[in-house]
């Protein structure tokens, strides 16, 4: 918090000083709603309250070519942001480290507004996302447990964001999808991404402005899987089916920076 202050205190002074990248969007559209859970990552060290680490290699089910480790290396807080930092070396025979970090079985969320501000790196075959997966995953299985990506990003649409549900019927290319075009590369900057999530309805916000939204109605005689638990997930996929191959000029170490992650009471 004090260094948001700092920074408001240098933007009055110097308005143009400050560039997208440290400019602070407003936290919700309503400032009287009550948060119910929070990381600011204000402190020395990421809270196992809050995190878990997936680890390991494989593809992930989408032919991700990292290795995701709980190394400081690839996840740490530094200058009050959690760095999840993506880097090409070999490491347990894999040629690149990540991270992703989950709060499943320690935080857990049924609606409400869920939403991060976060800068992601650029570069062909870096895939950043910031999601939810239900609760039930280990014995429902993936997709019956539904996913909501608030944020997916490929690094081949530098001005694209995606906001997705995933379901029983409804998974993988078939998912319930909307593309942003930002109109900008939105790996310059911090971004605010968010879903206001209500019993049967989704909606997807980038930096405070509503862009696409799905209910029961947009899956016809598919369930609607998500009127229950979830638990958040942020990570920084290197390569994949979907984003392509790394180029040969994508930029390591590629950092994804999130200033906070907060979830909101439903609203009244």
């Amino acid at each position: 918090m004090k260094r948001r202050l700092v920074l408001a205190a240098i933007a009055a002074l110097f308005p143009l000083a400050l560039s997208a990248q440290t400019a602070v969007p407003a936290a919700a559209p309503d400032p009287a709603r009550r948060i119910v859970w929070r990381d600011e990552f204000e402190g020395s060290s990421i809270d196992p309250g809050n995190w878990t680490f997936d680890r390991g290699a494989g593809g992930w089910g989408n032919g991700e070519a990292e290795y995701y480790t709980d190394r400081p290396e690839n996840a740490r807080v530094e200058d009050g942001c959690l760095v999840i930092e993506a880097r090409r070396e070999k490491y347990q025979g894999s040629y690149y480290t990540s991270a992703r970090l989950k709060t499943q079985d320690l935080r857990s969320f049924k609606y409400g507004r869920v939403e991060a501000r976060i800068k992601i790196p650029g570069g062909k075959g870096m895939w950043p996302a910031f999601w939810l997966l239900g609760d039930d995953i280990a014995s429902a299985g993936w997709p019956a447990c539904g996913e909501i990506d608030v944020m997916e990003h490929i690094g081949r649409d530098p001005n694209g964001v995606f906001g997705t549900i995933h379901g029983p019927g409804y998974s993988g290319a078939q998912g319930v999808s909307k593309r942003l075009d930002a109109g900008a590369d939105v790996s310059e900057g911090f971004h605010v991404y968010a879903v206001e999530w209500s019993p049967g309805s989704i909606r997807w916000y980038f930096d405070g402005e509503e862009y696409s939204a799905a209910s029961a109605s947009d899956i016809p005689g598919k369930a609607w899987a998500f009127d229950k638990g979830f638990f958040v997930i942020l990570n920084l996929a290197v390569g994949g089916g979907w984003p392509g191959p790394v180029a040969l000029d994508t930029p390591f170490p590629a950092r994804m920076l999130v200033d906070y992650v907060r979830v909101y009471a439903p609203a009244d």
